[in-house]
């Protein structure tokens, strides 16, 4: 239950903050209305800073991301037996995560009142700056693929000063390569705000974009399973 609990929080704590500042980059009437990609970038860095730090404290590794979880187990950096566990209090905390922003925004939403505004799914979940699905999901693979090939070379990085590297690798990676879709890197960083976009009463809301989902849930895990991969052939 530990590896859950740790999950989910965590994992919750990186989406309030991380979907905090897309609505608030994006929904009408907030301070930051229009902010820049480095204030996006920096941002999530420090989402994920801090979802880590809560998620060690509360006896996971810190994964937050099934693309980690998954990519890590399948050469054994992880074991199976705790994968589901780590995988439902990912999607789960990501919803929470989300349902709590919408909550934090609720006059936000009705204050934007249309797609045009900026009351979009790309508040919670990724888009592509261009939409062409194969070199999409070839920029997801590459971008989660560094990711994960860094973390690996962290050892445990819920400990001491290693999650504001994480945050910093966030940061470089969005900024290096995640101007082209949107860095999602984590499919239940995706999906479970995108759900909660799609199923929960937000005013104004634009389409959801399901179409395009399967790029933020399949690049990752491909991304992060071959960075282990990589990583098991250098050493062993």
């Amino acid at each position: 239950m530990s590896g859950f609990i740790g999950e989910f929080f965590g994992t919750m704590i990186l989406i309030v903050l991380g979907g905090g500042t897309g609505a608030s980059v994006n929904l009408n009437k907030t301070y930051a209305k229009g902010a820049d990609w480095t204030f996006v970038c920096l941002a999530w860095g420090m989402a994920v800073t801090m979802g880590v730090y809560v998620a060690g404290l509360l006896g996971s590794q810190g994964h937050l991301n099934p693309a980690v979880t998954i990519g890590f187990a399948v050469f054994g950096y992880f074991p199976w037996a705790e994968v589901v566990p780590y995988l439902l209090g990912q999607f789960l905390g990501a919803f929470v995560g989300a349902a709590l922003v919408i909550l934090q925004f609720y006059p936000h939403f009705k204050a934007t009142p249309d797609e045009a505004a900026g009351n979009t799914v790309g508040i919670f979940a990724t888009r592509p700056a261009i939409k062409n699905p194969v070199f999409n999901f070839i920029s997801e693979v590459i971008a989660t693929w560094a990711f994960v090939f860094i973390l690996l070379n962290l050892g445990n990085f819920t400990q001491g000063l290693k999650p504001f590297i994480v945050g910093i690798l966030i940061m470089v990676v969005g900024m290096g390569l995640g101007t082209t879709t949107g860095f999602a890197l984590n499919p239940a960083r995706d999906w479970g705000p995108r759900l909660a976009y799609t199923i929960l009463p937000v005013p104004n809301k634009g389409n959801t974009e399901w179409n395009y989902a399967w790029v933020p849930m399949c690049g990752p895990l491909v991304g992060g399973i071959l960075a282990s991969g990589l990583q098991y052939w250098i050493t062993y």
